[in-house]
């Protein structure tokens, strides 16, 4: 019986059953082309119901147990027979443990139901008895707020009434104080009179019919007059100057142009003229238009030379117009915007780590450093040529500045900020580097099957930084390539390109100390510089900010025991570094060098180095 029942089932097979050479054209076995398509896609409906009854096939709803069974007696042998019954009970096994698992999950499932849906009663009749208590709680606090509200309606109206008398009251102190603050602040702080009688001056004049508003208005109009010819026998700076075009501005009447003294200091007319500048802490609101200073300049100089007209009685005299020409103009005006435009530029790397401010976005610190290296190149040449052009300096005057002394103060401003550019895109690049070192468990870590994603989030990041710094500074010169860049493996891993390097630390039998071995090979190597200054130009910035990230990752995995896996991911994500960094750097040999030192610290560190073959991680980073 246990023959027959073989045979049964070896009659469906693949190779014996009736079913599957039905379609032979002999006694071979053999199939037409177009066999697996139709078993694929089964008989159309048409076909199936054109299709006689089939008693021995076992899938078919007209299957005859006896007529299959002869018929697969008669034609299959009893190896064929054998191995079709231990088929069949290797199935049936599989299906009564198929069938038992899904009734013990439904099962499971029908009595957490069941459990749940008990609880649910069970807090639903809490729950409704608390919405009740609440209902009845927010009836209550809605009756005794409207109790209130109704008690308090009249203080509410007579608070709001004595507040307006307060506020109106408030206003008139602050008039009736005028006089007295324009008194105060006339000697000291002549602005700041000026913008309080700025204030108060409409609503003066709207009131001055009312005895006591007018007393007021006399009051402050004589206390201006006094302060206007102060200003005027004081006229020493060009700061005095516009006070008192202010106070004409205002109608008073009190402002006749009289000529400023050479002494003065022109920088607050350029400071005045120049949009966005606000002194010499100017904020980030005024950089970005600092470029159209130098319009801005020649402006103002042709405002200036106002002072050197024919016309003037005083700018034929010798020793005005020398003074003036150097110390007010060249000296006062755009030596003093130079040296402050380089100062505030500069106070972008150095101000947040002295006085605690935020610190400046990336892209701020590059363009403020191509603009200080352009007026290195040209625009403070350009200045003080037209500057001389238009106010000639005396012979025998006073010493001026020279050109190279202001374009070192640039060049030294955009290095500054270049270098720190540098150092806050390697501290970004880093930091993540870093956590992501710092938070992974290498020695229990599983065998590497592809790139870890921060990986590929450096490469990005750095990609992204070369696309900002080539928009602003050249390419710089590259040191020639290798054939075989994007394909260098590490020698630390790969004993058949650098045999003997390396390979005792993955072999624990061998003679030589591993920390002398490392010690020797970096005697022979160049040594690199990681905070090095930086060129202007754009190989040489990746390069800064490469190494920088390179170094804090060689240095996060020295403080970190790694197990054979941990040692095999990192072996993977610098073999990934290394196909994608090397193009961004001036020289491969310096991402080589660094990716060889944290393979090595890798391998340093490791309990049990043994490394991945390099085929195998070469596809896996290809795959990644």
């Amino acid at each position: 019986m246990a023959a027959a029942t073989a045979g049964s089932g070896a009659g469906s097979g693949a190779a014996g059953s009736p079913e599957a050479t039905g379609g032979s054209t002999g006694g071979g076995g053999w199939r037409r082309p177009h066999g697996p398509l139709q078993r694929y896609y089964g008989p159309s409906t048409a076909e199936a119901a054109e299709a006689p009854p089939d008693p021995t096939d076992i899938n078919g709803p007209h299957f005859d147990p006896e007529v299959f069974m002869t018929k697969v007696r008669s034609e299959c042998p009893l190896g064929q027979l054998l191995a079709r019954e231990a088929a069949l009970s290797r199935e049936i096994r599989a299906l009564d443990s198929d069938m038992q698992t899904l009734l013990y999950e439904n099962y499971n499932k029908f009595i957490s139901a069941t459990d749940t849906i008990r609880k649910m009663k069970v807090d639903f009749r809490h729950m409704e008895a608390e919405m009740d208590d609440l209902a009845a709680n927010m009836a209550a606090i809605s009756a005794s707020s409207a109790r209130v509200s109704a008690a308090l309606q009249d203080r509410h109206r007579r608070g709001a009434q004595l507040a307006g008398v307060q506020a109106l009251l408030r206003k008139l102190q602050a008039l009736v104080e005028v006089p007295g603050r324009l008194r105060r602040w006339a000697g000291t702080e002549p602005a700041r009179a000026l913008r309080c009688h700025a204030r108060a001056r409409a609503v003066l004049r709207h009131y001055r019919h009312l005895p006591s508003f007018r007393a007021i208005e006399d009051e402050s109009h004589a206390i201006m007059a006094e302060l206007a010819q102060r200003l005027r026998t004081r006229l020493r700076c060009v700061h005095c100057s516009l006070l008192l075009a202010a106070l004409g501005s205002a109608g008073l009447g009190l402002f006749t142009p009289e000529p400023a003294d050479h002494s003065c200091c022109l920088f607050p007319v350029f400071c005045r003229a120049t949009p966005g500048h606000q002194g010499g802490d100017a904020g980030p609101q005024g950089t970005h238009r600092v470029r159209g200073d130098a319009a801005a300049l020649k402006a103002v100089l042709a405002y200036v030379q106002l002072f050197t007209a024919r016309d003037v009685a005083f700018a034929s005299l010798p020793y005005f117009k020398g003074e003036f020409c150097v110390t007010a103009v060249r000296e006062g005006l755009v030596v003093a915007f130079v040296r402050w435009l380089c100062h505030t530029a500069r106070g972008f790397a150095d101000g947040p780590a002295e006085r605690g401010a935020p610190a400046a976005p990336p892209a701020l610190l590059l363009l403020l450093a191509r603009l200080c290296l352009d007026y290195e190149n040209s625009t403070i040449s350009y200045i003080l040529t037209l500057t001389d052009e238009q106010f000639p300096p005396q012979d025998s005057g006073p010493a001026v500045t020279p050109g190279p002394a202001l374009c070192a103060e640039a060049r030294a401003a955009a290095q500054r900020l270049l270098d720190h550019y540098v150092q806050v895109q390697g501290a970004a690049v880093a930091q993540m580097l870093r956590k992501s070192v710092e938070t992974r468990d290498w020695l229990g870590t599983v065998e590497p099957r592809n790139v870890r994603a921060v990986m590929k989030r450096v490469v990005e990041d750095i990609t992204a930084i070369d696309v900002q710094v080539g928009q602003l500074f050249e390419e710089g010169v590259r040191r020639a390539q290798s054939s075989d860049s994007s394909r260098r493996a590490f020698s630390v891993y790969s004993s058949s390109r650098a045999p003997g390097r390396y390979a005792p630390s993955y072999t624990p039998s061998a003679p030589m100390d591993t920390h002398l071995l490392s010690n020797i090979q970096k005697l022979f190597s160049e040594r690199i510089d990681i905070f090095s200054p930086v060129e202007f130009n754009k190989v040489s910035v990746l390069t800064g900010i490469i190494k920088i990230s390179l170094k804090t990752l060689l240095e996060c995995v020295r403080l970190r025991t790694l197990g054979r896996f941990g040692l095999q991911q990192v072996q993977v994500d610098g073999h990934y570094l290394q196909l994608y960094l090397w193009r961004f750097a001036s020289d491969e040999r310096v991402v080589q060098g660094l990716l060889d030192e944290v393979a090595a610290s890798a391998a340093h560190r490791c309990l049990d180095p043994v490394p991945m073959e390099h085929s195998v991680v070469e596809l896996i980073c290809e795959r990644g």
